[in-house]
């Protein structure tokens, strides 16, 4: 590799891999269990709830995953660039079985799970990598005409289209928003242009707020998010336990297990809203540590997706950053949800929430990461990438990146 800051970044390398990467998962993963284990301790008496072992199943739901993780790993990445179609067909045929009456469980009025030998999977989640793969491959195969609006826009809005359908049947708007705000942001890293991406934006914000408005539970969320001190018994309910939870929290909190809020005040106390168990149990230091560790996260990720443009690899390049995308952004929703700063939705925290097929998403996202690092790593950039830092920093996200996109799309 040239250049002093990927030289750097190879010195923290071994087996083909960043070890700090691999550290970063690690702690995420035993962060998740030690709050799923705090959230669940009311769960583990049986006369106060008969579905025991949740803290045990989360750790099938990390033993698993790990083995995901590794087994994505050793995957060449030229067989996701190749299979990319394929991959999102299947997630399209998943949640369109979801469609079918009689198949799926429906709980709280929503048909997301499929049932398989007593497992429960939900295809959203695999529909949202599979998505990520899709538009990776489909940005390095136009890259040379995303210029124009049918390619850039058009053609991936009519996938987005054909997904949004199928997950708001079900319904499950929060993992909608999650999937758009990723390809979004894979598009504008990927060159689309600026006036064609603010377009697309305009039009699909004002299909949310049609969406919101043409559905009265969606419209009770937005209303009771605004202020949920107006009804804190119904609508209000879940928002205002939450902000109770994060405010005893204060500064360091009241210390790991000494939650109230978990007895039964806070729904999903183990899932949607761990976040406020985090700020009861830890405080504001336990909310700063989960940014940063999601923060670093989105590091490694730009990082990874730079080297592999460095490296030619642009498959590779695209993939990374909307491996750290979809991440980052799924958990930023869940954090503002947690903090009262966006309307209530139910998506989980990657890598801290108790479940199993957000926790296998998850690894596999990882997995992606590490097989990318694996072979460009390895790889000697082509002649047209060995220049000084100052011109290779161009094709990477950046600055300088998004600089270019701006003036492309004011010419």
């Amino acid at each position: 590799m040239t250049g002093s800051s990927s030289q750097v970044y190879m010195d923290e390398t071994r087996f083909g891999v960043d070890v700090r990467l691999l550290g970063l998962f690690a702690v995420l993963l035993m962060f998740g269990l030690l709050m799923v284990y705090s959230s669940t301790i009311a769960n583990s008496d049986k006369s106060l709830q008969p579905e025991t072992g949740l803290f045990f199943r989360q750790l099938l739901h990390v033993f698993a995953g790990l083995i995901l993780t590794v087994t994505i790993a050793m995957i060449p990445i030229d067989l996701w660039d190749r299979f990319g179609k394929q991959i999102l067909v299947v997630a399209m045929i998943m949640l369109a079985v979801l469609v079918v009456p009689g198949i799926g469980p429906e709980v709280n009025g929503s048909k997301r799970w499929i049932s398989l030998a007593g497992f429960r999977f939900q295809p959203a989640e695999f529909a949202k990598l599979a998505l990520v793969i899709y538009t990776a491959g489909y940005l390095t195969r136009m890259r040379t005409r995303l210029d124009s609006f049918s390619h850039g826009i058009v053609m991936i809005g009519i996938v987005m289209v054909a997904t949004g359908v199928l997950l708001l049947a079900q319904p499950d708007f929060g993992s909608f928003v999650v999937v758009v705000a990723t390809v979004g942001v894979m598009m504008f890293l990927g060159g689309v242009r600026i006036w064609h991406m603010l377009l697309c934006v305009s039009v699909t914000a004002c299909a949310i707020t049609l969406m919101v408005v043409m559905a009265p539970y969606r419209m009770a969320r937005v209303l009771s998010f605004t202020d949920p001190f107006a009804d804190p018994f119904n609508s209000g309910f879940q928002l205002v336990q939450a902000l109770i939870a994060v405010g005893r929290g204060e500064l360091f909190g009241v210390g790991l297990g000494g939650s109230i809020q978990k007895l039964y005040y806070l729904p999903h106390a183990n899932n949607d809203f761990i976040l406020a168990i985090v700020g009861e149990e830890l405080g504001f230091i336990g909310i700063s540590f989960v940014v940063f560790l999601f923060g670093a996260l989105l590091w490694f990720a730009l990082q990874t997706g730079r080297l592999a443009a460095q490296a030619g690899q642009l498959f590779a390049a695209r993939l990374a950053e909307g491996v750290g995308a979809l991440l980052v952004i799924q958990a930023l929703i869940n954090i503002g949800v947690n903090l009262g700063v966006l309307p209530t939705k139910g998506l989980t925290l990657p890598f801290i929430s108790y479940g199993g097929s957000s926790m296998l998403m998850c690894c596999a996202a990882i997995g992606l990461l590490l097989a990318v690092q694996r072979q460009c790593l390895s790889l000697e950039p082509p002649a047209k990438f060995v220049q000084s830092d100052a011109q290779t920093k161009s094709v990477v996200p950046g600055a300088k990146v998004v600089r270019k996109r701006l003036s492309r799309g004011l010419k």
